[in-house]
């Protein structure tokens, strides 16, 4: 039975006292709201990783998450988060390849498999994120696309290690733009991203790996979005910061 994920990016948003009042009020909606099985993580900003983390304490459906980590274990790499920092907070969740880090900082997948390597070695979980820009998708071209980002930066992992792995398809002209891919054009991906494991680890370890699908996800469309069969749950962006919202994205996908 494949982990179901709502993970919320809060990306660069919220001070700290924004982020307690949010991480409170989710607590108690999850806590009286929530049924099922599903696991939440909190992608926060480094600065309120432990505040965060200490608010939502031994709290079982509730994880919290970082939204990048460096390719480096320690040294002089000023302004740098690795991931052994991040296991002696306990901090169990990672971001790795969010598109945002691609476009903006030129992360490519050679590095990106480094930092899933890193996050691996501390017993973390990495959220690896894939997807398409605009113009790849009007090309046509961008099952290839996706399907080389995902090569690229983890079939080089044993079939044990990428059990360990939690992938995010993000259309990237869906992020943040209102659009949304529509619950075919995600469950179509969701697919080919499963094929192309199953080719290389075969079907029963493919049949394990929770795919969560990020793009403008948001209360009215996640119901159509998880009920795929592909789709394990969601990489929620805006939406993520504002806790009514948030929670009726996690209870869809009961």
């Amino acid at each position: 039975m494949r982990s179901k994920i709502v993970a919320g990016n809060w990306k660069m948003n919220k001070t700290l006292e924004e982020a307690k009042t949010l991480t409170s009020e989710l607590i108690g909606m999850i806590t009286d709201e929530v049924k099922g099985n599903v696991k939440v993580v909190l992608c926060t900003p480094f600065p309120y990783l432990h505040p965060v983390k200490q608010q939502v304490g031994n709290q079982a459906r509730i994880s919290v998450g970082a939204q990048n980590c460096s390719e480096h274990d320690w040294g002089a790499y000023t302004g740098e988060t690795s991931a052994a920092m991040l296991k002696s907070m306990d901090i169990p969740y990672v971001i790795v390849g969010h598109s945002e880090r691609r476009q903006y900082f030129g992360e490519n997948g050679v590095l990106l498999a480094k930092k899933v390597d890193k996050v691996l070695a501390q017993g973390l979980t990495p959220i690896f994120c894939c997807g398409e820009p605009l113009e790849i998708r009007e090309k046509g071209t961008h099952e290839q696309v996706v399907t080389d980002q995902v090569k690229k930066s983890l079939f080089h992992l044993s079939a044990e290690a990428l059990q360990k792995v939690v992938i995010a398809y993000e259309p990237v002209w869906a992020i943040g733009t209102g659009k949304t891919a529509t619950a075919q054009q995600a469950q179509e991906m969701h697919a080919v991203i499963r094929k192309h494991l199953s080719a290389k680890y075969g079907q029963t370890i493919a049949n394990e790996i929770t795919i969560l699908y990020g793009g403008s996800v948001n209360a009215a469309n996640a119901k159509e979005l998880f009920a795929n069969p592909d789709v394990d749950g969601g990489l929620v962006g805006g939406a993520s910061l504002k806790s009514r919202e948030f929670v009726e994205i996690i209870k869809a996908i009961g």
